[in-house]
């Protein structure tokens, strides 16, 4: 972390920008913000690394803000990696049992029987979540040791990876001179920031808007029954407004950020704005209203691609606490609105307020993933942390990974 045992940091490297968050453990309820830094991101695409020389300075810029707020040197971070490389698949298997009562080694088998299925050569399998049991065609039990049968089948959920993904995050953090304790999906991050303990159990997704990317996870009975990746986010907006309205890409994000709307309905047919040209011709004034008509549409496509990932995952009719959307990307007024309109589900702006000290500087979605690494951070215990250097960085990358999974199913 630091020289400070008691300080934990993250590090979220996403799309569109890369955020530090410094904190002070004050106990494991209690964490203090003590420095915020952000700063462009300029190497990344989709949440994957294409440029390593860019992203390290956008590291090193972000990290200096966040040092000279806080006072601190930061010396090891944790990093959230975008869940667009996780894939989920479902497997079957079936076994003929041998002494006519389940025991434990023939769950193993079953298990591994659901797991022979063909995983490209650049991913790894992380983990296989058993979903139920099946003896003798008696469908829906949980724990089949014991039971009397004939025949044991399994259904299981199989999440993969493509390591290469968080490699390329290590080395650009390492070589910005930090260790990493380790790497968290941000999925699971942004869950720990803004869903209670009941959503998970009863049953809600999360939709975390970013900037290339819009990472869907769905949790039911406490734990992640299903990941998934859209690829579209803020950026898409960005150029469409880019497009729409003629004006410079840069320009284009300030105007949906200040006067943005994802809901036409709820804007004055009169507001008027005024809006930069390109090539240096002079403002113009546009009618607000016609901004919006520009961002609702893709807001209605990225959540009509979330609504057919829920439709996908078998838990449509299992998620009856709705979704939590967070992100930067749904900083924008009347993204909630839109977001109920198309996925027909009860939705809730998820802010990260779980933090104290500077926490009115992250209590805005835009933060929901670095918070959330601080708390799972903290969550995990420092008897866990990989401390992950570029020596053997496949091995402890995949290592790190799977811990994911293991602490949530």
């Amino acid at each position: 972390m630091s020289k400070d045992a008691n300080l934990i940091v993250a590090l979220d490297i996403g799309t569109t920008k890369v955020c530090a968050i410094v904190a002070e453990i004050k106990s494991p309820d209690e964490i203090n913000v003590l420095g915020v830094g952000t700063h462009p991101s300029n190497g990344l695409k989709k949440g994957v690394v294409v440029n390593i020389d860019k992203t390290i300075e956008s590291i090193k810029s972000a990290v200096a803000q966040a040092e000279d707020m806080s006072g601190c040197e930061i010396r090891s971070v944790y990093v959230g990696v975008a869940g667009g490389h996780v894939q989920g698949m479902s497997g079957h298997g079936m076994i003929t049992l041998k002494s006519k009562e389940v025991t434990a080694p023939d769950v193993e088998r079953a298990i591994e029987s659901a797991s022979a299925v063909m995983i490209p050569s650049d991913r790894e399998v992380l983990h296989v979540i058993p979903q139920e049991y099946i003896v003798d065609g008696q469908s829906g039990i949980k724990d089949p040791v014991g039971i009397y049968g004939m025949k044991l089948e399994t259904k299981v959920h199989i999440v993969t990876g493509q390591i290469t993904a968080a490699q390329n995050l290590v080395k650009c953090v390492h070589s910005a001179g930090m260790d990493v304790s380790d790497i968290v999906l941000e999925q699971i991050a942004s869950s720990e920031a803004v869903l209670s303990n009941d959503e998970k159990e009863i049953g809600v997704v999360l939709i975390d808007c970013g900037g290339g990317t819009c990472d869907v996870a769905i949790f039911y009975g406490g734990t992640i029954r299903c990941t998934e990746n859209i690829p579209l986010g803020g950026d898409h907006i960005d150029r469409d407004i880019s497009l729409g309205l003629s004006t410079p890409l840069s320009e284009a994000r300030k105007i949906k950020e200040k006067y943005g709307s994802a809901y036409a309905e709820n804007v004055p047919s009169d507001e008027i704005i005024q809006i930069e040209s390109v090539g240096g011709r002079p403002p113009r004034k546009i009618i607000r209203k016609d901004l919006a008509m520009i961002i609702e549409p893709r807001m209605e496509e990225i959540f009509s691609m979330v609504r057919k990932a829920i439709n996908r995952s078998g838990y449509k009719d299992l998620i009856p606490a709705g979704a939590v959307i967070t992100g930067g990307s749904i900083n924008i007024d009347g993204s909630q609105e839109i977001a109920e309109k198309v996925l027909g589900v009860p939705v809730r702006i998820g802010q990260p307020n779980s933090v104290g000290g500077l926490s009115d500087h992250t209590s805005n979605p835009l933060y929901a993933t670095g918070v959330g690494l601080l708390l799972y951070g903290v969550k995990s215990g420092g008897e866990k942390m990989i401390k992950i250097k570029d020596e053997n960085v496949m091995k402890k990358v995949i290592e790190s990974m799977k811990n994911w999974f293991k602490e949530f199913f």
